[in-house]
């Protein structure tokens, strides 16, 4: 059942959300108002909850087969995008459930190494990173809300580097045209990415062991750190070339986490619960909120 608690007016009913009945659990995604969205990882099944009311229940139930890695909610045109992990990615109809497009990231004979992760939406479209190797890729969205065909963008520059198992994780943009900010899990670093060339430039003087999930706000960046269970905050500089680590926040509750998004003065951050295994093995996943 749903977590649910006593709070007090407009506060959140608890700072631990259970996700009913998931097996597993990676992305999170803000919806409306306090409505958010969360994917079962293995399953590729999408939750759907209330931050206000601490309540969250299943929304989509997807295709067998289908992964669900990295979110985002496209409310302009009533979309939900989903990194689908093994080549693939998923669009559905914000409102309904229903499905929309599936794209085919990577040729068939390479899907095994073509690791769809995070997901960021723009006015001009939806950027996917590839946590396998050094490439984007980019789906494009006219004002009508129509979906085009995907197109692989190479990255080059440091963020090129493929040294772990998972390396180009979370994707963000101050703003359409303007640079994209890439996590890299496996050499810790944030690196920016010109959305139209690929190349990238490291983001000096900011290190995050494990950096996973990105939230930002103006200048303002939130790394999620997953196997060392904290959140930094980083105060980026106005070219975005070099970044300072101001506070780390942690929590009881953290067990790997992966993804958040910002509920007013708090982050809604997902627990993976990957340190009990690639298919993890926990009782229960939930978003823990927390002061930012």
């Amino acid at each position: 059942m749903p977590v649910t608690g006593g709070p007090g007016a407009g506060a959140p009913a608890t700072d631990v959300i259970v996700l009913p009945g998931a097996t597993s659990a990676q992305g999170i995604a803000k919806g409306a108002g306090h409505t958010f969205y969360c994917g079962d990882l293995w399953l590729g099944n999408i939750f759907r909850g209330d931050l206000e009311r601490g309540t969250a229940e299943l929304f989509i139930d997807a295709p067998e087969g289908r992964l669900a890695m990295g979110l985002w909610a496209d409310l302009r045109h009533g979309w939900l995008f989903v990194g689908g992990g093994l080549g693939w990615a998923y669009v559905y109809d914000i409102e309904t459930g229903a499905a929309v497009a599936t794209y085919q990231l990577g040729e068939l004979d390479d899907l095994a190494s073509t690791l769809v992760n995070k997901v960021f939406v723009n006015r001009r479209g939806a950027y996917f990173s590839n946590s396998s190797k050094p490439v984007l890729y980019f789906v494009p969205i006219s004002p009508a809300g129509e979906l085009g065909p995907a197109a692989t963008l190479p990255v080059t520059g440091p963020a090129a580097e493929i040294s772990g198992e998972f390396n180009l994780n979370g994707i963000v943009a101050p703003d359409a045209g303007e640079p994209l900010i890439i996590s890299h899990t496996a050499n810790g670093k944030l690196y920016t990415v010109d959305p139209a060339t690929g190349v990238s430039r490291t983001i000096e003087g900011v290190d995050v062991p494990k950096a996973d999930g990105l939230v930002l706000e103006g200048r303002r960046l939130w790394v999620v750190q997953n196997w060392i269970n904290q959140v930094s905050r980083v105060r980026l500089n106005d070219d975005l070339t070099s970044g300072t680590v101001e506070e780390v926040i942690t929590h009881d509750a953290f067990q790997f986490p992966t993804t958040a998004v910002p509920f007013g003065s708090r982050l809604a951050v997902i627990n993976a619960k990957a340190d009990t295994g690639i298919h993890p093995t926990a009782d229960e996943y939930e978003v823990v909120l927390v002061d930012r």
